[in-house]
């Protein structure tokens, strides 16, 4: 069988113009595995209200962090696409969940090139239903209808690969060299606690206390969010040898009112900042590229909260992006995968 590759970010708009945000927002809202309402309240929630508010809000913030080349987001994708393509010797492509470079243009593009069997990486260290889950989903599904010959495998949530924790510390001890700081906040995107619980494979052991996360052992581990999230700070701050009480975690982007988890970002720069904090880092690990909620929640929001209670310096960390290093990564798994021969059935 001939491979090949299908490197899965979340996406983005065409552009700035709130059409095209618009566009972009249904698609992604009314995912079922991002907002997991029945499709009538789905449909309520997003065509009815946040389709005729959040656009022109969004194409705003957009328009603060869109460069001349497009949206980051994508231009980073095709940056990293690129470098991993030097570093293999099997087709490279890449799609997005949402937006215009389809994950089925991708299969097909691939499939044109003779590849049979794909494995696809979706841009998440961590697992969720909203990211991992919905890329798998939508891939199988395309898989079964357009291309019933190719066989499609998937590289696992790599939130706990050593290689992965190696770059990411690397990064963060490069952008904080000569930087005094006092804290430093690991902020993931946030998940509606219904969507850990939905993913909870053991029926129940998950209590959503914030304990069971670090226990050993637990078979929920390997869906739960909450838990990868807390073993991404806990690795990166042993690699980097940081104290305790020099760091912590939070989740940033919640929508609607249902809990969501725990604590949040933005409440916690506020907090941290009022109880005398000055010189703040903050690192967004729950991203592989520089996005929105990177680019302008945090380091423009979350700089201006800090601020405003008080906060001297904030430090926003840049993600992985096209580091030389993190493409290095994503090649060599890929040359392992690759290297394996497929048993002929």
């Amino acid at each position: 069988m001939s491979k090949g590759v299908l490197l899965v970010n979340l996406g983005s708009p065409d552009s700035t113009n709130p059409k095209d945000v618009k566009k972009y927002l249904g698609e992604f809202l009314m995912d079922p595995r991002v907002i997991d309402l029945p499709l009538w309240a789905r449909t309520l929630l997003v065509k009815g209200i946040i389709l005729n508010t959040r656009p022109k809000k969004s194409a705003a913030a957009y328009q603060k962090i869109w460069w001349e080349e497009g949206s980051p987001l994508i231009v980073i994708s095709e940056r990293l696409q690129n470098k991993v393509a030097e570093k293999t010797n099997i087709p490279i492509g890449l799609a997005m969940r949402y937006g215009s470079i389809t994950i089925k243009k991708g299969l097909q593009e691939l499939h044109d090139q003779g590849v049979n069997e794909v494995m696809i990486v979706p841009l998440y260290p961590q697992f969720a239903m909203a990211t991992t889950e919905t890329i798998l989903v939508l891939a199988e599904e395309l898989r079964a209808e357009h291309f019933p010959d190719m066989k499609i495998t998937d590289v696992p949530a790599f939130y706990n690969k050593p290689e992965y924790i190696e770059v990411l510390s690397n990064s963060i001890a490069e952008h904080l060299e000569g930087v005094d700081y006092e804290h430093i906040l690991f902020s993931y995107h946030g998940v509606p606690e219904r969507h850990i619980r939905k993913s909870d494979i053991s029926k129940g052991n998950c209590k959503m206390d914030g304990k069971c996360c670090f226990k050993k052992g637990s078979i929920q581990h390997e869906f739960c969010y909450r838990h990868q999230c807390e073993m991404t700070t806990v690795q990166v701050a042993k690699k980097l040898g940081l104290k305790n009480g020099t760091y912590s975690t939070s989740y940033q982007s919640r929508l609607g009112f249902d809990p969501w988890l725990q604590p949040y970002t933005d409440r916690t720069i506020e907090r941290m900042g009022k109880e005398g904090t000055k010189k703040m880092a903050i690192v967004t690990p729950a991203f592989v590229s520089d996005c929105l909620e990177t680019l302008e929640e945090i380091a423009m929001e979350g700089e201006e909260i800090f601020h405003e209670v008080g906060g001297k310096e904030f430090t926003t960390i840049p993600c992985l992006n096209d580091r030389d290093d993190w493409a290095q990564v994503l090649a060599n798994w890929i040359n392992e995968w690759s290297a394996v021969k497929t048993e002929m059935v």
